[in-house]
């Protein structure tokens, strides 16, 4: 593995936004992973594992450790008749999967067309949308700590709203080195129509692209709160296309910080802070975020 110093991170994260990392390395196997962490433990350095870099923010400052980026990304298929499971790899992106699967005729995760990240990603926060999310979907999972794989039933996430275990962990402050950290996960599929198939991720892929906004974004930025949506708590709040030097609450949607070209992690951490302050104030619930600050 090749370890580099001083490594920028804004292309590696849909913001197109983040300083350097001290040191980056890239991973593909499990051995890889276990190595690149007792690397980092022997130097006494902080860990961040990177997938596809969507719902993080990374501070201009950079981050003073080792950022380990998860590659591996193969797909395995078992099937029985019209049943199926289906192993993927943690660094294999969400929305291919959903539609190398599709284009094979299995159903199970057509919900994801269009879903940014990866795997990975998915299972650390939970990742859903238009009625299902990987709870629902997960059969099993295989997970690193400290070295050792292990095999993880769906319980062990403790999954909940755009939230697992595993980001309760990091969220506590826990090390990535004692943390579980995921190399693969397995899903049910069933055969189904190929036209019908196709149908429904045309319509997802509609309805997302009707949402999105354009422009480099992380995707949501907070959590909707029970009952309510978070880009409707903003609009409410007169925010939408309110700019801090070059990132923007957008027009089309205002739980999107859209970063129009240059933005600083300060200029969208400000934006963050005002809608917070705003809701706040006017409508009494306060705002949580779905992505993660990191550095």
């Amino acid at each position: 593995m090749r370890y580099l110093e001083n490594e920028l991170l804004a292309p590696y994260t849909s913001w197109r936004i983040g300083g350097p990392a001290r040191y980056f390395v890239q991973v593909t196997c499990a051995a890889d992973l276990a190595a690149a962490l007792a690397w980092a433990e022997q130097r006494n350095l902080p860990v961040f594992v990177l997938g596809g870099g969507s719902n993080i923010l990374v501070r201009d400052s950079g981050f003073d450790g080792l950022v380990i980026r998860v590659r591996s990304h193969e797909v395995r298929l078992e099937a029985d008749g019209d049943i199926a499971r289906v192993i993927v790899e943690a660094g294999a992106p969400m929305a291919g999967t959903a539609r190398r699967l599709a284009r094979q005729g299995w159903s199970g995760l057509e919900w994801a067309e269009g879903l940014p990240g990866t795997i990975g990603g998915a299972l650390y926060g939970n990742a859903g949308c238009y009625g299902s999310d990987i709870a629902t979907s997960l059969e099993r999972a295989w997970v690193l700590v400290r070295g050792e794989t292990q095999e993880w039933s769906v319980d062990r996430f403790a999954f909940g709203y755009r939230t697992s275990v595993l980001k309760q962990m990091c969220a506590a402050g826990v090390r990535w080195q004692d943390q579980p950290i995921v190399l693969a996960a397995a899903f049910r599929l069933r055969r189904d129509d190929l036209t019908a198939l196709a149908q429904r991720m045309e319509r997802t892929s509609n309805e997302r692209r009707s949402k999105t906004p354009w422009g480099a974004s992380c995707g949501s930025v907070f959590k909707n709160p029970q009952g309510d949506s978070a880009g409707r708590l903003i609009e409410a709040a007169g925010l939408k296309g309110t700019r801090i030097g070059n990132a923007e609450i957008a027009l089309h949607h205002a739980n999107y910080i859209i970063n129009l070209g240059g933005a600083s992690s300060d200029d969208v951490l400000r934006l963050i802070d005002l809608a917070r302050e705003r809701v706040l104030a006017i409508s009494g619930i306060e705002l949580e975020l779905e992505i993660q600050i990191v550095g």
